[in-house]
């Protein structure tokens, strides 16, 4: 039952994708960029939608108050294709950074360019790069928020953390606040797998960090704060769903965060 769920729900995500890129383009390319983004923040309802009703899977965001009302950069954590979209509804003008080769798709890349996404040849340096940032500055100027994963790639749920500093570079550049975002939507939508598990979990936006930080001391803050929300997050999670197949970097991590739980509250 679970396969055939996880099989429904898939064909019925593309499908909607699909459709809706099909159905709605008259009306997104008619209308001015920032309520064209209606239609894919649209979308991404009704994924969280088809994802309660096929597979049983639901959220909640806590911290939605921590949003600044201006230009910010978004870090969150990075599981699944899920948190690729997931969070859309509740951002007010949000740009991504994004490989170059997603603009080249029928359709996909036409919406990404309506949006004024800024494409980026990952293996580009030099004066590539000096524009990408460019570009990025004159978005988030604008008012619009920066989504960065701080870790580049999607990672595994509970997997050693692998931050790239380019997210500190970025931030002593733009001179706004960075919201760390804890989440793990990896246990559910796990990377590289059909499969689509039922349950509930929580998605948590953490106290913005103030801009004009060094970059070094930045960085590393960033990557406690997120790490240790993380961690927390991820106990939590999978206490609230005991029947959930884990994958090992997960249930490694969790019998290592309890252990040194105990540890510390053991008597001494």
């Amino acid at each position: 039952m679970l396969m055939l769920r996880s099989t429904l729900f898939n064909v019925a995500f593309y499908a909607n994708l699909i459709l809706r890129m099909i159905v709605l383009t008259p009306v997104y390319f008619l209308l001015p960029r920032k309520k064209a983004f209606r239609v894919p923040k649209d979308w991404a309802r009704s994924n969280h939608w088809l994802m309660e009703k096929i597979v049983g899977t639901t959220f909640e965001i806590e911290g939605l108050e921590n949003i600044p009302k201006t230009g910010c950069i978004f870090a969150p954590k990075h599981q699944s294709f899920w948190d690729t979209y997931a969070l859309l509804p509740w951002m007010d003008d949000p740009v991504y950074i994004l490989k170059r080769e997603l603009t080249w798709i029928p359709l996909f890349g036409w919406y990404v360019k309506k949006q004024r996404m800024i494409p980026v040849d990952r293996g580009a340096r030099g004066k590539v790069m000096l524009e990408v940032m460019r570009r990025t500055k004159i978005e988030m100027e604008a008012g619009r928020q920066l989504i960065i994963y701080p870790e580049g790639t999607r990672r595994p749920p509970g997997a050693e953390p692998a931050y790239r500093y380019g997210i500190a570079r970025i931030y002593r550049d733009m001179g706004v606040p960075v919201v760390p975002i804890a989440l793990h939507p990896g246990l559910f939508w796990p990377r590289r797998s059909t499969m689509r598990y039922p349950g509930h979990f929580k998605v948590r936006i953490l106290p913005p960090i103030a801009p004009g930080m060094d970059p070094d001391a930045f960085f590393a803050h960033l990557v406690e704060t997120l790490e240790k929300a993380s961690d927390d997050l991820l106990l939590e999670n999978v206490a609230a769903n005991p029947d959930l197949p884990l994958p090992p970097t997960a249930a490694k991590r969790v019998a290592e965060l309890k252990a040194e739980r105990e540890k510390t509250q053991a008597p001494a």
